[in-house]
């Protein structure tokens, strides 16, 4: 049974690849994200991950933004995909996932060389330019995938792009439960865990839901500061996620 999800999912990354190849050149801006959309939508499907909108109270998805949430899986992107197409920044291990990293390239993900200054300012002009073209952009600020119930401590250099773009940061919380309500341990992804051990583990799991809450969004201006807006995003995320959240002050050594 395994087996046979694990194949479907390879035909459905085939499927993408082949979109990505043969028809994002044909097609404008919003028809890709129509695509991109869809695509997620059935990748999460098949691997049999429920998907819960949430909004905090009178919150409405940010017209241009800076979107951060917390990390804990592969799966992660393609939550966020599914609601709402981004640019996303993401570690350049990424790219050389089997078919996974390829696809996440064509659809515009920026890829980020961990500890390297050079890397972090080429990006973060080419941020700043993403947002005021009006694209929505989103990164993990922790940096690397943490452990349902952990959150990690947030980066807060490319908070600073939200700044010099004038656009506010909308935090999104990322959850992954069971159907009691209970974190789901099949989510992690975490260690030297492989991204095919993490595939495996999720299709094993015989299902979970994953709550994707919207947060309200925090304003920036000339005198906001990207460790101020850092600090505002992780602690509405922990809020957010609930008083069982272990918010740790140092880097958990992980992914």
């Amino acid at each position: 049974m395994v087996a046979f999800r694990l194949l479907r999912v390879v035909l459905h990354l085939f499927r993408g690849l082949a979109v990505c190849a043969l028809i994002f050149p044909l097609i404008d801006a919003a028809g890709r994200q129509g695509h991109v959309r869809r695509w997620s939508r059935e990748l999460l499907a098949l691997c049999n991950v429920a998907v819960q909108i949430r909004h905090a109270q009178g919150v409405q998805d940010a017209p241009r933004a800076l979107i951060v949430a917390n990390h804990v899986s592969w799966l992660d992107i393609f939550v966020i995909n599914m609601f709402h197409p981004c640019r996303f920044v993401a570690k350049s291990d990424i790219r050389d996932w089997p078919l996974i990293g390829w696809l996440c390239e064509k659809t515009g993900t920026i890829f980020i060389s961990r500890g390297k200054l050079r890397d972090v300012r080429r990006i973060y002009q080419g941020l700043v330019t993403s947002l005021h073209a009006g694209e929505h952009v989103a990164f993990f600020p922790e940096g690397t995938t943490a452990p349902q119930g952990t959150l990690l401590p947030f980066h807060a250099n490319l908070f600073e792009a939200a700044i010099e773009a004038e656009v506010p940061v909308q935090p999104y919380a990322v959850r992954y439960v069971d159907k009691e309500g209970r974190l789901h341990p099949a989510a992690d992804f975490v260690g030297e865990m492989s991204f095919l051990e993490s595939m495996l583990t999720v299709l094993k799991a015989g299902g979970m839901i994953v709550q994707l809450t919207l947060l309200p969004t925090i304003e920036t201006g000339t005198a906001s500061h990207r460790r101020e807006l850092a600090d505002a995003a992780r602690r509405a995320i922990a809020s957010a996620l609930g008083p069982a959240e272990r918010v740790v002050d140092q880097i958990d050594p992980g992914r």
